[in-house]
């Protein structure tokens, strides 16, 4: 038997779960609009409106740091540390109009918010905190969870989103341009309160795993899972599962079928032209784009760009994507185009070297998950000069005269320069809850110390509970059919090692 095999048996919370008529639940619309004074975020540069659309604040905003502010939402509650807990009523807007685009997540809080299946759990979050992962925090926190949360990115905070979520009373620790010590500090300050321990890890990329691990290791004791999301915090998990030092089971979200194939595929094929439009103003038709990687966010990236007239190179280390990537017609190129798109979570992607040879104008963007993709440190020598130009874009200025368009400080285009489509992360957001009910309720002896896979009978629920929306209509099979396949009529139809062949 798989070791992933029973993991909807363990309470049989998620089977009494129903989503009937789910899709009528969405349709109400917030109609009240406030007329107070906005303005887009604002930076040193007056042209910030091109900056992240998710990210308005008060006029009266300033630029003093959330660490050196005392605030306190309406109830007294100052637990918290964000930019301006003012913009708590236009952050709530926000989160409702994400809520239409996260049919399965608002099923969820419906459907299972009386049994409670995460009564007790204690968990700390350290995701990208926009207005789709407010929905699921309030998801998380109506299903009976406490939660603590720290960004990912210092970009990618939707600084309203988050002073709503103070509102409400969830301890958020994060705000857009944050800095390398405020971004530990947050995270510190989430994990390190008197009188509260977290029982469950919800991460993306790694970094809060790894602060406990460095500095509370003796935490892991009383948590009971790790669900992380991103192919750099899987590749934490797995070297700490290689050398024995993972202490607690963890579910691997990233190389589910519903995460690879919607979160990083068509999320990125949407969002990779949104980034870029919004900083550069770039015509996309003519261009010469290299996109480094054709695993599912490279193909995203290629996709789009093509479908704009650009002109496509990819580069590769893998020979089975390199070979998808000739079937669809792309050419294999180095460095000296005019866009470069690094679509991989590695290290020192794009080097000094490669920038040194690129072409006056080149614009360089990541659309991995960290910011060691490119080697910005190589770019902050003294022969180089930086120019900011707008929010979130630099231009890097060669003693020549030549210069480079650097993206978001080398880290995450789309979500620290744009914002992303909510309803793909609808999927990835209920994949990611299910993983957290199901570790959480599973029977101590079900998982070991090691990194589960999810289910393919998990991937093609979250996939159903989609499906109402486009009000499309499963076949099913008759049983000589099934008898024939050697199938379950109700799935799953897939066995857990199955990765969907990619487009």
């Amino acid at each position: 038997m798989s070791k992933n095999d029973g993991v909807f048996n363990s309470t049989g919370v998620l089977k009494r779960i129903q989503f009937a008529d789910q899709k009528q639940e969405f349709n109400k619309r917030p109609t009240k609009i406030s007329r107070r004074s906005l303005s887009r975020s604002i930076s040193q540069s007056s042209t910030d409106s091109y900056g992240s659309a998710a990210s308005y604040t008060d006029s009266s905003d300033d630029e003093t740091s959330p660490r050196d502010k005392q605030q306190k939402n309406s109830k007294g509650n100052a637990d918290f540390c964000i930019k301006n807990i003012k913009q708590a009523d236009f952050g709530r807007r926000e989160i409702e109009i994400a809520e239409q685009e996260m049919p399965a997540l608002m099923a969820l809080r419906k459907r299972a918010q009386g049994e409670k299946p995460l009564a007790g759990a204690k968990i700390v979050g350290c995701t990208h905190i926009t207005a789709q992962t407010a929905v699921l925090m309030e998801t998380l926190s109506a299903l009976g969870a406490q939660c603590r949360w720290a960004a990912c990115n210092i970009y990618s905070t939707q600084n309203e989103v988050a002073a709503a979520l103070a509102e409400g009373g969830f301890s958020v620790f994060a705000w857009k341009g944050e800095s390398e010590d405020d971004f530990w500090w947050c995270i510190d300050r989430c994990v390190n309160v008197e009188g509260w321990q977290p029982n469950m890890i919800l991460d993306d990329g790694g970094d809060l795993t790894h602060w406990i691990y460095k500095k509370y290791p003796s935490m892991f004791k009383k948590i009971k899972g790790i669900v992380e999301e991103s192919v750099t915090g899987v590749h934490r998990l797995y070297q700490l599962s290689k050398a024995g030092k993972l202490c607690v089971p963890a579910m691997n979200v990233n190389d589910s079928v519903t995460k690879q194939k919607f979160d990083n595929l068509y999320c990125c094929r949407e969002s990779i032209l949104d980034g870029l439009k919004r900083t550069t103003d770039v015509m996309f038709g003519g261009k010469q784009v290299v996109v480094c990687g054709y695993g599912e966010v490279g193909k995203g990236c290629c996709a789009a760009l093509k479908a704009m007239g650009s002109i496509v190179y990819v580069t590769e280390i893998d020979p089975i994507c390199a070979l998808q990537a000739c079937f669809q017609g792309f050419s294999f190129a180095f460095i000296s185009l005019l866009l470069y798109v690094v679509s991989v979570g590695n290290k020192n992607v794009v080097v000094r070297e490669y920038m040194d040879r690129m072409k006056n104008g080149c614009i360089v963007c990541n659309m991995g998950h960290s910011n060691t993709e490119i080697d910005v440190a190589s770019l902050r020598t003294p022969e180089l000069t930086w120019e900011r130009v707008r929010s979130q874009v630099d231009h890097v200025i060669w003693p020549d005269g030549k210069r480079i368009v650097l993206l978001a400080e080398g880290r995450l285009l789309n979500l620290s320069c744009s914002t992303v489509p909510t309803f793909v992360l609808s999927i990835t957001a209920t994949t990611q809850a299910l993983a957290l009910i199901e570790l959480y309720n599973a029977p101590e002896a079900r998982y070991k110390q090691d990194v589960y896979l999810l289910p393919k009978k998990m991937d093609e629920y979250v996939a159903s509970l989609h499906l109402p929306t486009f009000d499309a209509h499963l076949t099913e099979l008759s049983d000589e059919q099934a008898k024939y396949l050697g199938l379950n009529k109700n799935g799953p139809f897939k066995p857990n090692y199955y990765r969907s062949a990619a487009a």
